[in-house]
């Protein structure tokens, strides 16, 4: 059920007029959105707030709140205290591209890549995008795989990519 509101919620979003995103930034469209409160109180957390408000372009896979339920809560609440900042900001650069990046052109690329592709994250990390039983995944640097559950959500100053499950950087 909650997985169902999820889904109405960003076609919902991602079916009104394109120009209504086109004034707000990434992270505007983000608040909001209810499904990505833990995201955006992270990044608050990390002080990212206005550098993703910036001129861009950015691409965000950005995590919903179950991909963020998925994380122990202890490790999570840690993450988001004052001292933990640098890690945090660390996990969530890693979430970012520098550029827009549509679906299709992520489809191009796993065309051209024979159904893999690796990007460069705002972190220095390489993560790798990947299509397999039919579906467009997320790699990360620890084997672990996010799936990308919408797409092309886009902002005045780039794109979100919805996806189920926190990566994470080395």
């Amino acid at each position: 059920m909650k997985k169902l509101a999820f889904i109405l919620t960003v076609a919902f979003t991602m079916g009104l007029s394109t120009s209504v995103f086109a004034q707000k930034t990434i992270v505007d469209v983000a608040v909001e959105n209810k499904d990505f409160s833990t995201l955006v109180t992270a990044l608050k957390a990390a002080d990212l707030v206005e550098a993703l408000q910036g001129d861009g372009p950015f691409t965000v896979f950005a995590p919903t709140n179950s991909a963020f339920d998925k994380i122990d809560s202890k490790t999570l609440n840690s993450l988001l205290e004052a001292k933990n900042k640098k890690a945090l900001a660390n996990i969530l650069t890693y979430h970012v591209i520098a550029g827009k990046i549509t679906a299709s052109d992520v489809m191009a690329a796993l065309k051209e890549g024979k159904g893999s592709v690796e990007l460069k994250a705002l972190n220095g990390q390489m993560l790798t995008v990947m299509q397999k039983d039919g579906k467009i995944w997320i790699k990360d640097s620890k084997d672990n795989y996010s799936e990308i559950v919408a797409t092309d959500v886009n902002g005045s100053n780039g794109v979100i990519h919805v996806i189920d499950t926190v990566i994470m950087p080395k």
